[in-house]
């Protein structure tokens, strides 16, 4: 059975953000695997570009994609693509569901710029990401128009009222020192969601951008016996 991987990244943000549980993947499993940039995220690009159809079109047309050439598919998606996935549960028969630092409620730019510079000395050690990634997140998120703002509240209330409706097995990680997406919204997500199957995992000491927490080889483990398991 050929399994595919759809990631979605967060808002403002790009593919660096899931890099690190991207390449886990990618070292243990066969896994095809897709990454799609959304409107208005891309290098040289204006957030102004992009809006909330167009972020979830532009992940639902790889959605379909994958579903043409594999026999399950799996949607990881990091803060705003975590509600983006969501969405997606609800309209096509996907296998499982990983939320990662879902973001259920408004995002402060301002904290994420300070997350992303934890992100970025910590990653020297490391080869993700580039030092040029956080330059580019950092200007995209001092210059967030607000008209991407908006767009953003609209995918969270799209999203809000049928957390009861999502019924696909869902595996939710959270950091609890998590600046901009408090810890208690995964209890709450937790909770919500309708899905019989359903984990919750925290990181101790986790920010925002989980997948660069120290203890991410822990749960990216524990992630993937989640997604393996029949």
């Amino acid at each position: 059975m050929k399994t595919g991987v759809l990631f979605i990244h967060g808002f403002t943000g790009g593919p660096f953000e899931i890099a690190p549980l991207r390449q886990y993947l990618k070292q243990h499993t066969d896994w095809e695997i897709a990454v799609p940039v959304l409107p208005g995220h891309e290098l040289g690009r204006n957030l102004q570009e992009g809006s909330a159809a167009s972020w979830i079109m532009a992940a639902e047309l790889e959605l379909q994609r994958l579903m043409k050439e594999t026999d399950r598919v799996i949607v990881i998606g990091f803060s705003m693509g975590g509600l983006i996935a969501m969405y997606l549960s609800l309209r096509y028969p996907i296998d499982k569901l990983v939320l990662l630092s879902a973001a259920a409620k408004y995002i402060s730019p301002r904290i994420l710029v300070e997350d992303a510079k934890v992100v970025m000395r910590t990653s020297k050690s490391g080869c993700y990401p580039a030092d040029s990634f956080y330059h580019l997140y950092n200007y995209k998120l001092t210059h967030t128009p607000v008209r991407a703002a908006l767009e953003f509240l609209k995918v969270v209330r799209l999203v809000r009222p049928y957390h009861h409706d999502v019924r696909t097995p869902v595996c939710i990680v959270q950091g609890k020192r998590d600046g901009i997406v408090p810890a208690v919204t995964a209890d709450l997500l937790y909770e919500q969601l309708g899905s019989d199957e359903k984990q919750l995992i925290y990181s101790e000491h986790g920010k925002h951008h989980i997948c660069y927490s120290n203890d991410r080889y822990e749960w990216f483990s524990r992630v993937l016996a989640f997604l393996s398991k029949d």
